[in-house]
């Protein structure tokens, strides 16, 4: 894609790979830039050093939480957990059901509303954002107040575990991101991810005071393969940005070289002292509070440092065992910048790792296709041969699977053929699979049996076994009958006989037909994936054909690369 003149949005732009990003975009003249950070300072120092350099381009601040609702943008980790109301929020925005409100009210979802960037570029360190959350810490706290006869203090820490559970946050954030982006139509989105250990192994002897290898480390490094995989899926999702990641494996650095105040977190070190005679004396335990026999000197460190960004300020020490050769060794930010703006050029880098999945998967082959006809002969003899129908078994889901199928059967076993399902008026139809159910035992029982109830004709009946797939339990005992709940179940996993639903699958018969009909009689080339043969309306109908068809076009589930 083309730079210049387009509007874009650099998520964590005043950091050290995004101040690079930043720097290389502009020679590029862009229209717009909007640079986003988590505090509001940073945000507007970007834009002002930017807007100095580059003055034809037009540097806009937003600052802010992305993973949070608007309303908590700028609240810290502390305030939101610490606050019962917000701290439900967080919980319910992770874990429920994904929906309009969550997306509209999501902070991230209204920047990129309101800015409608062409091309997002995200250099926010996510991994080490939702994984330095720490789980394991929170485990330690709540172990505690469980051994206590603290209730409240009980449901608290439950709560605040569930806020930091990784892999939630990351689909939640994923399908924020991809919903908004297809919303307001961007181009391109582009990921600078990591590795999680600079490219080292499990063998990484940097930890944060835990076990080698670090449980917090290693969490970082599944989150970042998580999150890779996830916008490998969104790169495979039609409708949607181009998706690519550029994940270095090495120290980032640097920044800056200087001499002054040392900040841990962005608070200044403070210095003490203990002398030998007020040292402390090992005995049966440790106190972790200590003995407070040290001298607070009323100073902070300060010496030598170098800025490695997002990472922290490292020693002249530190730095040079962390950069040495056989440790992480080092990139520096402005060849990743390169790389990322190469890539959205349209170069090929080698360093895109969504498309080296997609080059490296192994994909469905020439052998499975010739095979395929042979494994559904197979089955069709002997479904022949033992009377048996092999509909849906609920194994491979989803629900409505399940009910498309047996809906599909059914009309097949009542019409014969595509054609025959719109020669009769949806009451008509209605009545004559209603009928058909209910003489018809060992259709009628095999679906009950996998969880597929049946919803009669009045729409007020339903036939049903012990379990039924939809509406899912989840932890509740019964939930509230309506009109709309009735509609929603209906499409999700109820095999549906109500009028109504006989006139979708009429409009679904007539589409097919209709694109039957529109195909060139004489085409005999490989235009067609679904062409005149393969829908051959001579012969009894195939379900499975048929909820494929449903899957691409209607659910717009279409596989659109190899």
């Amino acid at each position: 894609m083309d730079i210049r003149d387009r509007d874009i949005l650099i998520l964590g732009g005043w950091g050290l790979v995004g101040t690079a990003i930043l720097h290389k975009l502009s020679s590029y003249k862009p229209k717009k830039v909007v640079i986003l950070s988590l505090q509001e300072h940073e945000a507007k120092e970007a834009c002002d050093m930017m807007s100095k350099t580059y003055p034809d381009i037009s540097f806009v601040p937003e600052w802010g939480n992305i993973f949070v609702r608007h309303a908590m943008k700028d609240l810290s980790r502390g305030e939101l957990l610490n606050n019962a109301l917000y701290r439900q929020q967080l919980m319910a925005d992770t874990m429920e059901a994904f929906n309009d409100d969550m997306l509209e009210e999501s902070f991230l979802s209204q920047v990129i509303k309101r800015h409608k960037p062409h091309i997002v570029i995200d250099s926010i360190n996510t991994s080490t954002a939702l994984a330095y959350q720490d789980v394991y810490n929170g485990y330690y706290q709540m172990k505690q107040t469980l051994q206590s006869d603290n209730c409240n203090a009980c449901r608290a820490d439950i709560e605040k575990m569930l806020t930091t559970l990784y892999i939630p946050q990351i689909i939640r954030h994923i399908q924020i991101l991809h919903a908004s982006m297809v919303e307001n139509e961007t181009g391109i989105y582009m990921k600078i991810g990591t590795t999680g250990t600079g490219g080292m192994g499990l063998n990484i002897p940097y930890t944060h005071s835990e076990e080698q290898p670090s449980r917090v480390l290693l969490s970082k490094t599944s989150l970042a393969g998580a999150h890779t995989m996830l916008l490998f899926l969104m790169g495979r999702t039609p409708g949607g940005p181009i998706c690519k990641e550029i994940k270095p494996a090495a120290a980032i650095a640097w920044k800056g070289i200087d001499y002054g105040e040392v900040r841990k977190h962005g608070q200044p070190i403070r210095i003490y002292d203990c002398t030998s005679e007020n040292a402390e004396q090992l005995s049966d335990s440790f106190l972790f509070k200590g003995h407070d026999k040290w001298d607070d000197l009323n100073d902070t460190l300060k010496s030598v440092y170098i800025d490695t960004g997002e990472n922290g300020i490292f020693s002249y020490g530190e730095f040079d065992t962390i950069t040495s050769a056989g440790q992480m060794e080092f990139v520096t930010p402005e060849e990743i910048a390169e790389n990322v703006i190469l890539e959205i050029l349209g170069d090929s880098t080698g360093h895109d790792i969504i498309n080296a999945l997609d080059n490296s998967i192994m994909g469905p082959t020439y052998r499975a296709g010739y095979m395929r006809h042979q494994a559904l002969e197979q089955m069709d003899k002997l479904k022949e041969e033992n009377n048996s129908d092999s509909v849906a078994f609920e194994i491979l889901g989803p629900p409505r699977l399940s009910k498309l199928l047996y809906e599909a059967h059914i009309l097949n076993k009542v019409c014969g053929d595509l054609k025959c399902i719109s020669t009769r008026g949806p009451e008509q139809l209605s009545e004559i699979v209603e009928k058909y159910l209910e003489e018809n035992q060992e259709t009628r029982s095999q679906a009950i049996s996998i969880g597929i109830p049946i919803l009669m004709k009045d729409g007020k009946s339903l036939i049903r076994g012990p379990q039924v797939k939809i509406p899912a339990p989840m932890g509740r005992d019964s939930i509230e009958i309506n009109d709309k709940n009735i509609n929603e179940w209906a499409n999700a996993g109820w095999i549906d006989l109500r009028p109504e639903n006989m006139e979708i699958w009429q409009a679904r018969i007539d589409q097919i037909l209709a694109w039957i009909e529109s195909l060139p009689k004489d085409d005999t080339s490989s235009r067609y994936h679904h062409g005149l043969q393969y829908w051959d309306t001579k012969h009894p109908l195939k379900i499975g054909k048929v909820a494929a068809w449903i899957f691409m076009n209607e659910d717009k589930g279409t596989r659109f690369k190899g």
